[in-house]
């Protein structure tokens, strides 16, 4: 049997078009297993669909900054929950400490909508929450969401921390006492989710967070998508507002987002101590990607700790970074049982301080009594596509405590004042593609000689 000439280009470009479909299906995680669609299935919210509009200021809320209206909010949202609705927040500033959203219920920040955090920490409530890698007593966020199926954040208004008090007391607490803990001044965070999934937060502003501007517990398929997170460092530094904080989470997408905080973008969390492993408050980031993102200043773009165990399946692609300190931080915590494995970073461009940042990280080291945990380790990093520009290209230090190894570089275009790359001696079984590192005389990006991210790692 013979086909007709009529059916064979038709047949041809079926077949090329089935090829390419499969191609472009196949994109995988690290560890080779297939990416859900869900990473791909990003829709905009129509608030339309989320239910009936409870618009603040039709519930007595008053359009003025100056006055605190939580409980009011406070109790829209209760009301909402019973039949389930959107907290619509109309073009205005209005005064808050924390909300509670319950099932059901979501949040819209209208076009020059403002909630706007109090900067007095008497009108923030103690509970038990999640910080640094540990469940205690502290301060919950201004929008906090614990146990709920589906909650969304959408609009183009704004969360503003309004922290420079905060911040003012913490470096005035720290010029007192150097030793003080980040948890020693009391501050809240801007957004708190916790034990959750099918979360998503889209379009809106979050700055100027008194403590981390965002952080996501023990919550599954969450999306972060085309979001503002801004905290200055300049002319008082914010202290540890990193922009994302994913805290032993899983199916985890951040896109199209801006960050430029005075700590690192998106660090992944999990838990710190000895026996952090075995503790069921801890757990695993596992299938997370970054992708399509631009970094201004921060520490560093993507953060493995400094409270963390285990880091599986991460991406981290097809983004822009100027003016971080560092590109990729590995912190090694030596009172911590540590692994990070399976982390890709492909197609990354501009500029950093430092590329890659490896050493061992000491701050509040504590093996409460026990033996020192076993050997850190990083293992099968990939690397590839990078054009960047540095101060510094390899900080990589050899130690007794942690193994890197099984490393890939490919296709690496790097200019720095200092390669050093001898340091990459301390990588076992690395292997080397079209690696191209450059020394240059000078930069036209400068960088401060020494900045706060610095503080901890020795």
């Amino acid at each position: 049997m013979s086909f007709s000439n009529k059916y064979s280009i038709p047949f041809s470009l079926l077949i090329l078009l089935s090829i390419s479909s499969n191609v472009k299906s196949q994109d995988k995680f690290p560890d080779g297993t297939a990416i859900p669609k869900w990473f791909k299935e990003n829709k905009p919210t129509d608030i339309n669909k989320l239910g009936k509009k409870y618009v603040i200021t039709d519930f007595g809320v008053k359009n003025d900054s100056t006055i605190l209206q939580t409980k009011q909010v406070q109790n829209i949202i209760d009301e909402a929950s019973k039949n389930g609705g959107v907290i619509v927040v109309p073009k205005g500033t209005f005064l808050i400490s924390s909300l509670f959203f319950k099932q059901g219920t979501h949040l819209y920040l209208e076009n020059g909508a403002k909630l706007k955090g109090s900067d007095d920490i008497n009108d923030f409530p103690v509970v038990t929450t999640r910080m640094e890698g540990q469940t205690v007593k502290y301060f919950p966020a201004l929008i906090n969401a614990d146990g709920l199926d589906g909650f969304i954040i959408s609009g183009k208004g704004t969360l503003d921390g309004n922290g420079l008090r905060f911040w003012k007391s913490f470096w005035k607490r720290r010029e007192w006492n150097p030793k003080c803990t980040n948890m020693d001044e009391m501050r809240p965070r801007i957004i708190y989710v916790s034990n959750s999934k099918n979360i998503q937060i889209e379009g809106i502003t979050v700055k100027n967070s008194p403590f981390w501007s965002t952080h996501y517990y023990k919550s599954q398929f969450v999306k972060l998508l085309n979001l503002t997170i801004l905290a200055p460092k300049e002319p008082v530094k914010a202290p540890s507002t990193d922009a994302i904080d994913i805290d032993a989470c899983s199916n985890f997408l951040v896109k199209n987002c801006y960050m430029s905080v005075n700590d690192d973008a998106i660090a992944l969390k999990g838990g710190k101590g000895p026996k952090a492993a075995v503790d069921p408050n801890n757990g695993e980031n596992r299938n997370i990607i970054i992708e399509d993102n631009t970094f201004g200043f921060c520490h560093s773009a993507l953060t493995c700790g400094s409270e963390s165990i285990h880091n599986y399946n991460i991406i981290f692609r097809n983004s822009t970074v100027k003016d971080a300190s560092r590109l990729l931080h590995l912190k090694m915590r030596p009172d911590t049982p540590q692994h990070y494995e399976y982390i890709t970073l492909d197609n990354i461009k501009g500029n950093v301080k430092t590329f890659i940042y490896a050493k061992g990280w000491n701050q509040f080291f504590d093996l409460k009594g026990e033996a020192r945990p076993r050997k850190g380790l990083a293992n099968n990093i990939n690397i590839k596509n990078i054009d960047l520009s540095c101060e510094t290209a390899f900080s990589i230090e050899k130690s007794d405590l942690f193994d890197l190894k099984d490393f890939t570089f490919e296709n690496f275009k790097i200019k720095a004042l200092k390669p050093e790359m001898e340091n990459l001696n301390n990588i076992q079984n690395l292997k080397q593609s079209k690696v191209n590192v450059t020394k240059v005389a000078s930069l036209t990006q400068t960088y401060d000689k020494k900045d706060d991210s610095d503080i901890s790692a020795k």
